[in-house]
């Protein structure tokens, strides 16, 4: 067979489906559950009903098209990634993986080829978490990490819930959305980070992702004005908040090689530029592929808050939302992926994510792994964000090679 997906089409789709939800400045905006998300989700289900795939929708919105394969009662290989953006987010994040699964069938029903196994293309709801936090929920329920219930509670700004706004856009499907047999899963992303573009590499053979904790925090303090009230009286919930932020800064400078840490999200309480700030409401991330790292980063910044709070003399709240422990991909896979890399003539190298991806859960419920394609100067989660188009479609034939070996595989080869 023809050993390359179709650029042609490949590109097209990919340029049509980020009109969905554009911005000016060539990133797009369809964080989960919106209007352009919902938009999305019709023309993914739309193109996969054309390329002859059988469409299931579960109860959190994740999408799945499964071409048959020759025996049906094997497992199936399960590949894709998530359509929902950051606010202002770039093209890339998510769609390449889901677009380059699905051109992987389209190749395969080009050729005419039928795999042994079921192949599956989904498409993960809620996988940024920006506006329904945790992230990664649409899989986390799939793989048995969060329940159904907790997943519908989740509310955005507004007050709304999840499960309130899926059903709003009509993709609260039928499907129970719990672990099931699957043979292996793979996820083609962009790397987004600096390691590839850096190293002249095309390909990424991702090992395993970083494991990392979330968390919400807030100071309440009191307002007064910002002219008459001497600097002793204060209780001023924004200057606890930038003792916190020095700090995380600080333990990232002696925690471990690879810890990272970051105040991503603060919400100041008025606001206004002669009162003094009376709540701040904040956010810690602390990333490693170290667990212990993370552990003790976080009994760390735990500490800090306290102290924040007792020299500024106001209360303080705080909450860890989400979890997810480092652990390495399957061995079998990460060889698959190193192959098809060598056998697409790829310049490769092994790397760890350190950015968290639905991935993280499936590698509970099965043998998982990653395809990487370069961030142009490692930059994401921005309308910036740029991947090479040719570094593109050699991830999509990376995958296109992972897929034929995984699913020509018959029940005694696991």
């Amino acid at each position: 067979m023809s050993q390359t997906v179709s650029n042609e089409r490949f590109r097209k789709r990919f340029t049509t489906f980020n009109e969905i939800g554009a911005t000016d400045r060539d990133g797009v905006n369809r964080p989960s559950l919106s209007g352009a998300n919902q938009e999305a989700r019709d023309t993914l289900v739309e193109w996969f009903e054309k390329a002859t795939l059988d469409v299931t929708i579960d109860e959190m919105g994740n999408i799945f098209g499964r071409r048959a394969g020759a025996d049906n009662a094997l497992d199936p290989v399960l590949i894709g990634s998530h359509i929902d953006s950051q606010y202002n987010g770039g093209r890339y994040d998510g769609v390449v993986g889901v677009l380059g699964a699905l051109e992987v069938v389209e190749t395969l029903n080009d050729e005419d080829i039928q795999t042994e196994r079921p192949i599956e293309v989904v498409a993960w709801s809620n996988e940024e978490g920006v506006r329904f936090q945790p992230d990664m929920l649409g899989s986390g329920v799939f793989a048995g990490e969060f329940d159904l219930e907790y997943a519908y509670a989740r509310t955005d700004k507004e007050g709304k819930t999840f499960g309130e706004e899926l059903e709003r856009i009509g993709y609260k499907g039928d499907e129970s959305c719990e672990p099931r047999d699957l043979h292996c899963y793979f996820e083609l992303h962009v790397e987004q980070g600096p390691q590839l573009s850096e190293r002249g590499r095309s390909v990424g053979v991702v090992e395993g992702v970083y494991g990392f904790v979330w968390m919400n925090a807030a100071f309440i303090g009191s307002a007064d004005h910002a002219g008459p009230t001497p600097m002793h009286l204060r209780h001023d919930a924004l200057v606890a908040t930038s003792d916190v932020i020095e700090s995380v800064r600080r333990i990232t400078g002696t925690g471990g090689d690879d810890l990272v840490g970051t105040v991503g999200s603060i919400d100041v309480h008025p606001n206004s530029i002669n009162v003094i700030p009376e709540r701040v409401d904040f956010t810690v991330d602390f990333r490693s592929y170290d667990n212990d790292v993370v552990d003790h980063a976080t009994e760390q910044i735990q500490r800090e808050i306290e102290h924040a709070a007792n020299r500024e003399s106001v209360e303080m709240e705080y909450e860890e939302i989400m979890r997810v422990d480092a652990e390495p991909f399957d061995d079998g896979c990460i060889e698959t992926v190193e192959q098809a890399a060598n056998a697409v003539g790829a310049e490769y190298m092994r790397i760890v994510s350190g950015a968290g991806h639905d991935a993280n859960y499936l590698n509970e419920i099965c043998p998982t792994s990653m395809i990487f394609v370069p961030s142009v100067d490692g930059i994401s989660h921005t309308e910036d964000e740029y991947t090479e188009w040719e570094d593109v479609i050699r991830g999509a034939d990376v995958l296109l090679h992972v897929v034929l070996e995984k699913a020509n595989m018959g029940e005694v080869e696991q």
